[in-house]
């Protein structure tokens, strides 16, 4: 396939699981650009959890943090924003709240919550590499939020609330787990593949020849806008079934092996 783009996920894709871009990846990407292919990623995660990937693969194109919802440049200068109406965020964060579910809110480009200590601070501490800043309000902080998670170790209770908050929004924001213990809100009608859509009509290129690579359900919107759409092996079936090729796990070097073979036509 004559492929010009591709746009790839973060975590689940293209690092593995405990967040390390493997030298197999750092080559495949740079490859994309050595061959003149751009290349950029889509992911859940603030412009900040973004710098270090941005660095070590030379990127170039407008990045997707946010779901989309925030577009920056590899050196974090934003180019939109859009954040989710207060009423909206402040619906948000008291349904979390009622279900005992831990708040994270994202606003001014900082990471900010009431508990430094509470799970998997220290994991998002290393997949940003940045610090959070705890307040003992979050309230102040809901007109000017990009994003609310919701954190919690009950994964099967917090699946049962993504439908249940996802069905209450519907329209008015957007409602995914992007991990087993992350519910994200973000803004409505802004998505990965909104975002794919957007880069695609800036560089002029027709859906035909955009790769995506992907593991979780808010990355079947990515595959919806290219024309070669990849799921990881660690996807669920639901991911596999929505794209046109499944590469190998995130821990097995499946995003190098997806690029090498898939856009390249390695055997």
């Amino acid at each position: 396939m004559d492929i010009a783009l591709v746009v790839s996920d973060v975590d689940g894709t293209l690092v593995t699981d405990d967040k390390q871009l493997t030298p197999a990846a750092v080559e495949a990407g740079r490859r994309l650009g050595a061959a003149g292919i751009g290349f950029t990623v889509a992911s859940s995660r603030p412009p900040v959890g973004l710098r270090h990937l941005a660095a070590a693969l030379d990127l170039k194109l407008p990045m997707g943090a946010f779901n989309g919802s925030t577009v920056c440049t590899p050196d974090l200068r934003p180019l939109s924003e859009r954040l989710i109406p207060e009423a909206v965020a402040r619906e948000a964060a008291a349904r979390l709240d009622a279900g005992g579910i831990d708040l994270w809110v994202f606003a001014d480009g900082v990471w900010n919550l009431r508990d430094d200590q509470a799970p998997y601070t220290d994991l998002e501490r290393r997949t940003l590499r940045t610090e959070p800043k705890v307040v003992p309000d979050l309230s102040p902080l809901l007109g000017r939020a990009a994003k609310i998670v919701g954190v919690s170790r009950d994964h099967a209770g917090l699946a049962r609330l993504e439908k249940a908050l996802a069905a209450d929004l519907a329209g008015r924001a957007a409602v995914h787990c992007s991990q087993p213990y992350y519910l994200d809100v973000t803004p409505a009608g802004i998505d990965k593949g909104s975002f794919v859509a957007d880069l695609g009509r800036r560089l002029g290129l027709p859906r035909e020849r955009i790769a995506t690579l992907g593991d979780a359900a808010n990355d079947i919107a990515l595959f919806r806008e290219s024309g070669l759409s990849i799921a990881m092996g660690n996807a669920g079936p639901a991911v596999q079934r929505a794209a046109s090729r499944v590469t190998l796990g995130n821990n097995e070097d499946g995003f190098a092996r997806a690029i090498n073979r898939f856009v390249f036509g390695d055997t």
